[in-house]
């Protein structure tokens, strides 16, 4: 399927959730698994593209998308950061693309659209640029099962309680439980995590899947790849995030056993995305 062309005349719904998918360290672990992965060469490509040429080069840009959303200029992009599912966790998640992706674009859409920009040499650097910001951000935000999520406004409106302090579904997915598996919320806590699961994919225990991951990759049919991850993302919805329904979030802290399962969850999508980011980078490379 074709991408959608998402154009900055389109305006953001007021009901749009407000969250900041993975949060900026799950976003910045994401950028580190994949800096550790893409060949020389494309490392090389998006330093120069991206006008960076530390180590840091993928990570410091890899939450921009979050903060431009909220910008004037920036707002038309909010939708790019979700896919709506019109299901019913948790006795059935699904995600459809004719049926889930508003008119104004969702995160598969924003993939493949965004994709195609950085490969069209003949767009300036600068919107290549801000491109593979946008890339490297819903490559992330895809992974979240939040993101691929409509009930509830991706639980941003399921009031839930996590280490005592009054929160929603949507934000200790973006955040806490991330935060509590890399032990904060800095750059360095971030860069601990990406060694961790880069390791758990080289030599651990994703070594057997890893490949896996990538099988069907393929920038040419970038909403195909995307919408498979988003149904993955979207299966745990019903496997996790809500297994024990709305009812059970709702009245108890989730910062005792519930994220004592959503953890490993929570390690293999980041370990995902962060792989899958590293291949697709390559793949706009080698294409360039």
């Amino acid at each position: 399927m074709a991408a959608r062309i998402l154009l900055p005349l389109v305006a953001a719904s007021s009901c749009l959730p407000q969250a900041w998918g993975w949060g900026a360290m799950g976003h910045e672990t994401i950028a580190y698994i994949a800096s550790n992965f893409v060949a020389s060469s494309t490392a090389s490509y998006f330093q120069s593209l991206l006008g960076d040429t530390s180590g840091d080069y993928l990570a410091s840009v890899a939450a921009w998308a979050d903060s431009y959303r909220y910008t004037t200029a920036g707002k038309f992009s909010a939708p790019f950061h979700f896919i709506d599912a019109n299901d019913n966790p948790p006795s059935s998640c699904s995600v459809e693309l004719s049926r889930d992706c508003g008119s104004g674009g969702c995160v598969v859409s924003a993939i493949a659209n965004y994709t195609s920009r950085i490969l069209e040499t003949s767009l300036s650097k600068s919107q290549r640029q801000m491109a593979a910001k946008m890339v490297i951000h819903f490559v992330g935000d895809i992974g979240q099962p939040l993101h691929c999520e409509a009930l509830d406004v991706g639980g941003n409106s399921i009031d839930v309680t996590y280490d005592g302090e009054s929160t929603n579904l949507h934000a200790i997915w973006d955040s806490n439980i991330p935060e509590s598996i890399s032990g904060g919320s800095t750059l360095a806590a971030a860069k601990s995590w990406a060694t961790t699961l880069t390791t758990a994919i080289e030599t651990g225990t994703y070594k057997s899947e890893a490949a896996g991951w990538v099988s069907d990759l393929d920038i040419n049919n970038a909403e195909t790849s995307a919408l498979a991850w988003a149904k993955e993302s979207n299966a745990d919805v019903c496997s996790t995030v809500l297994a024990k329904g709305i009812t059970y979030v709702e009245d108890n802290d989730l910062s005792g056993s519930y994220t004592t399962t959503a953890t490993p969850v929570v390690n293999l999508q980041i370990a995902k995305q962060g792989y899958r980011l590293a291949k697709w980078l390559d793949a706009i490379a080698a294409a360039t």
